[in-house]
């Protein structure tokens, strides 16, 4: 795993707000934070408060309407829409509360793609996902498709999927929130298994106040900002 410097991210001012038939509804409302390499931190909140739509601007699948992220000192929202799907591609992994595995393929295929999509040589990813998929204690599931698989395997092979391209940042919304209490339990030890194996910054949005308190920061979401 790449090492470079203190802080993973750093965010200024980001502001969100949408708007309905009601009117503007302001969502983040000038956040300022830094994460740092290696971190794990959750965030809580009530329902509907916007922690979703702060893990998606982190994990660039939306824009803010102000402010700035810096990831790895870099400002992704200055990049091109293309450059930044690779960037997002390359060094952000992702992890739903349900799976959004495409049935048509197995569990080893699920995961290569985001390999192949980085460049990956088909021999190569086969490998490489095989290996993560190992990893999550599914090497006997790799030809599987994901109708075959429980619902907390098929967990699994997202988060296998998440992290195949060692990404610098693993973003989780609601991992356990689809699972049942036993699979929900081995969602959270895997995800403690990678914090000890990979350097990586962990964002988990959860209402789990157990998997919520194994993270190194717990932070909570209120009025659109941040408290610690």
């Amino acid at each position: 795993m790449n090492k470079v410097g203190d802080n993973c991210i750093t965010i200024k001012g980001l502001y969100k707000s949408f708007h309905n038939k009601a009117g503007k509804i302001d969502v983040l409302k000038g956040i300022d934070i830094n994460f740092n390499i290696g971190e794990t931190i959750s965030i809580v909140g009530e329902s509907g408060i916007g922690k979703s739509t702060f893990l998606n601007i982190i994990g660039t699948l939306d824009r803010p309407d102000k402010g700035k992220i810096s990831f790895l000192k870099k400002d992704v929202f200055s990049l091109k829409d293309d450059e930044l799907a690779k960037f997002r591609n390359k060094s952000i992994g992702f992890i739903f509360q349900f799976h959004y595995l495409l049935p048509e393929f197995n569990a080893l295929e699920n995961v290569m793609i985001p390999l192949i999509i980085n460049g990956y040589k088909k021999k190569i990813a086969s490998e490489k996902a095989q290996m993560y998929l190992e990893k999550v204690g599914l090497k006997h599931r790799l030809q599987h498709r994901s109708g075959e698989l429980s619902g907390g395997e098929q967990q699994r092979v997202a988060v296998a999927r998440a992290i195949v391209n060692e990404p610098y940042l693993l973003l989780a919304d609601e991992p356990t929130g689809n699972l049942d209490i036993k699979n929900s339990n081995k969602v959270h030890e895997l995800l403690m298994e990678l914090k000890q194996d990979f350097n990586m910054t962990m964002i988990v949005v959860t209402h789990n106040m157990e998997l919520a308190n194994f993270m190194n920061r717990r932070l909570t979401l209120i009025d659109g900002k941040i408290v610690e």
